[in-house]
């Protein structure tokens, strides 16, 4: 896949960390499958792993976390 973000590099599967914040607290993702631009390295999700990051922020958020780290399970 052509990045659409630098326009010159393409992606690969890779592994990359993310962070998400609402309202002043952090929770950042460790170790994500994604396809990595090898130019400029933003990472693509499918719609599987967004899910999944976002049912794992949400509930890190619902049970009231500031800051937390959390490693992906493998899939």
């Amino acid at each position: 896949m052509k990045c659409v973000i630098c326009k010159t590099g393409t992606t690969e599967k890779g592994k990359t960390n993310t962070m998400l914040e609402r309202e002043g607290h952090f929770i950042i993702i460790k170790d994500i499958t994604a396809d990595i631009c090898t130019q400029c390295g933003e990472a693509y999700f499918d719609a599987k792993t967004t899910s999944e990051l976002l049912r794992t922020t949400n509930d890190a958020f619902d049970k009231g976390a500031e800051l937390e780290i959390i490693k992906m399970k493998a899939a």
